[in-house]
């Protein structure tokens, strides 16, 4: 089984700008779904305006809408809207991520284009959800990792509240959607009825903090930022050495014990203190520091190929310069070559899903804004003046 033929056959209309909805309908396209993506005249999605923009073209925009094609609407318009009506009619999902209400009023929303589309799934992803006393708040990805609780446990111990560098809540509710959208498209084939599912940022955020909210359920209190620690193992955290800093996790007792040897202490796996994760988790801080007293005696590359000779998972602490030319993902293909539409050739991190051992590549480039009007529009227009 080919990647990029899994969803092959799907029609998707695509009404989203900036990331989450994007990037949810990107991992359909990399399936093989045709995506059609609906833009504003002029403008187009938000993100086409993201730097960096090489030679006119932003690459932040090509990251996220590879495998797409891309006709212009002017929702406000009733003979274009009503295209937006013939193109949703004919597809199997559709994707918007406007603020709830907004598709509605356009007479565009899930219940319109039900009556003209039984089988249709439609998922709307927003901030707050589709109902309820925040619904009508907009959201970013710093207030919802604000909202979520996310930056109560990001950051130094007493520091101010830090946001995760990566934009995890617009991109959690992306991959919660495209699992929802494949998984409500396989009931809509088998029941002949399709549904709309409604994916919030807020509630996608607090699905991956399982271990934050239960921790809270079981003992009534909140959990609370530790750098780069572990609430319940240790050593499991960044540690300073001579030259800077590496990431080291030794999760269970039999790790510990690797770590006593390579630092050639093997008498404080003994040690009251360090006997179980529990115990060293309850005494990490006096741990670290007898720890990195230690580390400051050799450069980080010294200690990981220590770590890793004796089986004990360890990492550098990268940048994406560094990562992106690491052997291993050089060895999965996940760093592709990307054409963009001014004929710019870049490169861009492909899916890093892998079926039967190979890596898809891409089989379409990031569109131009309307580049397939004609193509698509083209083709619907004679349907409607019939």
């Amino acid at each position: 089984m080919k990647q990029e033929s899994t969803l092959s056959g799907v029609k998707v209309i695509e009404i989203c700008n900036v990331a989450a909805g994007p990037f949810c309908g990107l991992l359909l396209a990399d399936m093989g779904a045709d995506v059609v993506k609906i833009e504003q005249p002029d403008t187009g999605d938000t993100l086409r305006s993201w730097a960096p923009i090489t030679k006119g073209y932003s690459e932040n925009f090509a990251s996220l809408n590879r495998n797409k094609r891309s006709v212009t609407l002017n929702l406000k318009n009733e003979s274009d809207k009503q295209l937006a009506r013939q193109l949703m009619a004919e597809a199997h999902i559709v994707l918007e991520n406007n603020r709830p209400g907004v598709m509605d009023r356009l007479g565009l929303g899930y219940d319109a284009i039900k009556a003209l589309n039984p089988k249709l799934v439609y998922c709307s992803i927003s901030a707050y959800g589709q109902s309820g006393p925040r619904s009508q708040e907009g959201g970013f990805d710093l207030t919802l990792q604000a909202m979520s609780g996310l930056m109560s446990v990001t950051g130094e111990v007493g520091g101010a509240p830090v946001k995760c560098g990566v934009p995890v809540c617009d991109f959690t509710a992306g991959l919660y959607g495209a699992f929802a959208i494949v998984s409500a498209l396989r009931a809509a084939e088998k029941e002949g009825e399709g549904t709309h599912v409604d994916i919030s940022m807020l509630g996608a955020t607090l699905g991956i903090a399982a271990l934050q909210t239960s921790q809270y359920f079981g003992t009534g209190t909140d959990p609370e930022k530790l750098g780069s620690a572990h609430p319940r193992n240790a050593p499991y955290q960044v540690f300073r050495c001579k030259d800077g800093y590496f990431g080291m996790a030794a999760g269970n007792n039999s790790l510990w014990q690797s770590v006593c040897q390579v630092i050639g202490k093997p008498e404080m796996a003994e040690d009251a203190r360090f006997t179980s994760p529990t115990l060293r988790a309850g005494n990490q801080d006096t741990l670290r520091e007898i720890l990195e007293e230690i580390f400051a005696n050799e450069d980080a590359n010294a200690w990981l190929a220590a770590f890793r000779k004796a089986g004990v998972p360890c990492a550098p602490i990268n940048t994406y310069s560094d990562v992106l030319k690491d052997p291993q993902v050089a060895h999965m293909d996940w760093v592709q070559p990307l054409t963009l539409p001014n004929g710019v050739e870049t490169q861009t991190f492909a899916s890093p899903i892998r079926f039967s051992g190979r890596t898809s590549t891409i089989a379409r480039r990031p569109p131009a804004l309307g580049e397939h009007n004609e193509e698509i529009l083209g083709r619907v227009m004679p349907s409607m003046e019939a």
